[in-house]
């Protein structure tokens, strides 16, 4: 129970809903990256030739760049990308308001090119806060939304 003088409580969401609302984002941006492949190359099976870094790369670097774009600008300017609106979670900065750009950038930079490492590193050296290291680095919480925060309905006719 808070009183008048006591922060609001913050409610860390769960690994579990974390994975899922990425994988809801994950699937979008997915399917996104393969339109916008198929549009510009007449195909989903293209190669660069040439340089081994490019030809190994050609679908990994265009794809990490769109999901760091989505992930950054939808987190930056209202906390929640689809797949956390789905699953009531924001991210929020460590005291649960508005983050900064920067501390996004960070975060959203580790999700689209580290992922794997970011989560891993994250488990074992796991927090009170279930933060990912590049959660730790940019100083961002993913919070569970009450029921009165998640409410749109908040105006009512006279």
């Amino acid at each position: 129970m808070n009183d008048s003088n006591s922060l609001p409580e913050i409610i860390i969401a769960k690994w579990t809903d974390r994975f899922l609302a990425w994988l809801i984002d994950f699937i979008i941006i997915s399917g996104v990256s393969t339109v916008i492949i198929f549009v510009i190359f007449g195909t989903i099976d293209y190669e660069f030739e040439g340089d081994v870094f490019w030809a190994e790369n050609s679908q990994y670097i265009p794809t990490s760049i769109l999901f760091f774009a989505y992930w950054t600008i939808l987190e930056y300017k209202t906390g929640q990308t689809i797949g956390k609106k789905i699953l009531n979670l924001k991210t929020t900065n460590i005291n649960g308001g508005k983050p900064k750009l920067k501390g996004i950038m960070i975060s959203s930079f580790g999700k689209s090119f580290l992922l794997p490492v970011d989560v891993i590193l994250g488990w074992i050296l796991t927090n009170k806060k279930r933060q990912r290291i590049f959660n730790k680095l940019g100083d961002t919480l993913i919070v569970k939304l009450r029921e009165s925060e998640i409410s749109e309905n908040r105006y009512t006719k006279d």
